[in-house]
């Protein structure tokens, strides 16, 4: 019998195409689904995960192309597959429900529920047979199935019960009072006893990059000159970027490099080697910023390396960004299995066989290389006799040691490097997620943009532009302000998340900043109109995840927490502040402070789950300080003006461009746009009033070291 497709075959996720001709009878997320178990009274089966997710990959090879265990599926359930990066809003909520039933979370995540959307039980991977302590696939289908025709009344009370609870949760709370320095102090005080003093990062294995946590360090040691919280984030950056989790084949204008999702040991040597736009938008913002705190070229080249890496590796024909891509690729000795990190790994004789005998005696000493394999941490005996590369000795130290000069270590490790990577684009690469998500470009369009002016780079700036021009083209909606998530082959689906507004109106401000296009500041005003008009909660003064005449969700939730992506409220009182400097519109302020007011109480609980809001919270308290630009785009005077603003690592500073049309624009900007003649020249407005104009770089530099 020839083999048939199920109804994911017409969907456009990379996640259920995968899934597609699995014998198992998956339905997207949906009213069809959610019918079909109404009218044949099954249970649902939610399994929700994402295309470049390891252990998705593993249940699905086990138990999804079973024909036996799909055959138990499809008839005692309705089985439904959510691609999670698609409807995030959806997986969330699911997800506090099985945390809050099982003490862990994770993907893929398996929730059965009432055909109402109610849940009844959840977990994440399950194996295919009994082991490592979880009971295996069939016998929790075989179990499930026989409670719900013996026992139905009881599970459906259950599920009602426990749906309640999570409405509870949905709840928005009254604010307690107000985040003061208090919270910002205890922030700090939890992540100072979670960090690693000698690795950096915090807490134990796994390890993760929280670029959130960096952001708070940074913008605490600046607001309290508390040179401790700068020295947790510049080591645990300078140790991210030696480590493996950092791709040490990245070569200039061919691609490679960026940083992969986690680190599953202490020393960031041996990662989960999927790559995530996502992260690597955030942690190149996170490199700019040492490089304004410290002036360590070894920050800047690193965000150099990552925007590299996006450019080369993961931008779409259109400009845009895709999502991300695999941990697991084909395995190099020819088995025809997949191996997770395999297109990453070598052996010390594959190094020795591609590279002439001094570089490969230079590489090796600088990246770690052994015969026995270099990884520190391998559970699965994965890694025996490979290689991951990290930098186990600086160019100094190999300057020192093989008594050659700095410069000659570099271009021989740049020759070994290129010869590396050249060898390594003839494997088979990992899976790509070539989805286009806004959220995710929004993140990226900020790095790149801030990039450009700290950088100085107006490649950057290019490739910025492209992809807003192309979401705001494709993703969005002028007259009805409507922002959609999703874009793939041909199509732009799926309703915008709160996520979506506000990552893409934080790329839009960090574009006008560095470009003075006021399009892309118009643009972001629309979407902050639209976004408070869909999303916010007037009464609570806070942002829901979901749109009010979105009905994908059972549930709208509020994101209260910066997480691995961050919530969309951190970053909306970020930017509704902005705003406000911008155009001296006080409602929009007011939208900011009532949103960073809301947590007071969660931060009282968890001091540190939003150290972003936190950032946000320094902006709001301290003095304002605005640099009114005057002169024309594109002048270089006007160019070198700006980057000096963007010299130093400065959070509550706002740079506007006086335009005479500019009607959004601070009453004070507009009028020194009508009245401004001459050269360039930068107004620095601080404690309630405006400097007299600053023409040269040097004097506008000084005038901000001497604000407090």
């Amino acid at each position: 019998m020839e083999k048939q497709p199920n109804k994911l075959i017409n969907e456009k996720s990379p996640y259920l195409l995968q899934h597609a001709w699995n014998p198992v009878d998956w339905h997207p997320w949906g009213e069809e689904a959610f019918r079909k178990a109404r009218e044949t009274g099954r249970p649902i089966f939610l399994s929700s995960g994402y295309s470049t997710c390891h252990w998705c990959h593993v249940m699905e090879h086990e138990s999804f192309e079973n024909p036996e265990t799909a055959a138990l599926l499809n008839r005692h359930f309705v089985p439904v597959k959510l691609d999670r990066e698609e409807h995030p809003d959806v997986d969330h909520l699911y997800m506090i429900f099985v945390q809050a039933t099982t003490g862990r979370g994770g993907w893929p995540m398996s929730v059965w529920m009432t055909p109402d959307l109610k849940p009844f039980f959840g977990g994440s991977y399950f194996p295919d047979t009994e082991r490592w302590g979880m009971p295996s696939f069939r016998s929790v289908l075989k179990h499930l199935a026989d409670l719900w025709e013996r026992d139905r009344p009881r599970l459906l009370a259950s599920a009602g019960s426990i749906m309640d609870q999570l409405a509870g949760f949905a709840r928005p709370e009254a604010a307690a009072g107000e985040v003061t320095d208090r919270h910002a102090s205890a922030c700090f005080a939890s992540l100072e006893r979670g960090f690693d003093a000698e690795w950096g990062g915090f807490g134990g294995e796994p390890k993760f990059p929280r670029p959130a946590v960096l952001s708070f360090l940074f913008s605490h040691a600046a607001a309290t000159g508390n040179r401790h919280a700068l020295d947790m984030a510049l080591l645990t950056l300078r140790k991210m970027a030696d480590g493996g989790i950092h791709d040490q084949l990245g070569v200039s204008g061919l691609g490679g490099g960026g940083f992969a999702r986690y680190s599953t040991d202490r020393f960031w040597r041996v990662p989960h080697f999927e790559k995530m736009l996502y992260d690597n938008a955030q942690l190149a913002a996170s490199y700019l910023e040492a490089y304004q705190a410290s002036g360590e070229e070894l920050f800047a080249d690193t965000a150099r390396d990552i925007f590299n890496y996006v450019l080369c590796d993961m931008t779409s024909p259109e400009g845009a960004f895709w999502s991300a891509e695999d941990a697991d690729s084909l395995d190099t000795g020819g088995s025809g299995k997949k191996r997770e990190g395999a297109f990453y790994l070598w052996t010390e004789a594959e190094v020795s066989a591609l590279l002439n005998a001094d570089e490969a005696a230079l590489f090796g000493a600088a990246c770690g290389i052994r015969r026995e394999g270099n990884a520190p941490f391998d559970p699965h005996g994965e890694f025996t006799g490979k290689n991951i590369p990290f930098r186990a000795k600086s160019n100094d130290e190999l300057a020192e040691a093989f008594g050659i000069p700095v410069e000659t270590i570099r271009q021989r490790l740049d020759s070994a490097r290129k010869k590396l990577f050249e060898a390594r684009e003839k494997r088979p690469r990992p899976g790509l997620d070539d989805k286009i998500l806004t959220s995710w470009n929004g993140l990226m369009i900020s790095a790149l943009a801030k990039g450009s002016l700290i950088l100085g780079d107006q490649k950057l700036l290019e490739a910025a532009e492209r992809s807003a021009r192309f979401i705001l083209d494709t993703l969005y909606d002028s007259e009805s302000g409507h922002l959609l998530r999703r874009y793939r082959d041909g199509e732009a689906a799926i309703e915008g998340k709160a996520a979506d507004y506000a990552c893409l109106i934080l790329g839009l401000l960090d574009l006008y900043s560095a470009s003075f296009d006021a399009d892309w500041l118009r643009a972001a005003i629309r979407l902050a109109e639209a976004q408070i008009e869909r999303f916010f909660d007037e009464d609570a003064g806070v942002f829901y995840s979901t749109a009010a005449d979105d009905q994908s969700v059972p549930l709208r939730m509020i994101e209260d927490n910066d997480n691995a992506e961050p919530s969309a409220n951190s970053v909306n009182a970020l930017n509704y502040l902005r705003l406000a400097a911008i155009t001296g519109r006080d409602e929009l302020r007011d939208i900011a402070l009532r949103t960073i007011r809301h947590f007071s109480r969660a931060l009282d609980a968890n001091p540190s789950a939003l150290p972003l809001l936190l950032v946000a919270r320094q902006i709001a308290t301290a003095p304002p300080v605005q640099i009114i630009f005057a002169g024309k785009r594109g002048n270089p005077a006007l160019a070198k003006l700006v980057a000096t603003a963007f010299r130093h690592n400065r959070p509550e500073l706002t740079v506007i461009h006086a335009d005479e049309t500019g009607e959004e624009l601070l009453p004070e900007a507009a009028q020194i746009g009508r009245t401004h003649k001459g050269e360039p020249a930068a107004y620095l407005c601080a404690d309630g009033s405006c400097q007299p104009a600053i023409s040269d770089p040097e004097s506008l530099d000084a005038a901000l070291g001497s604000l407090k």
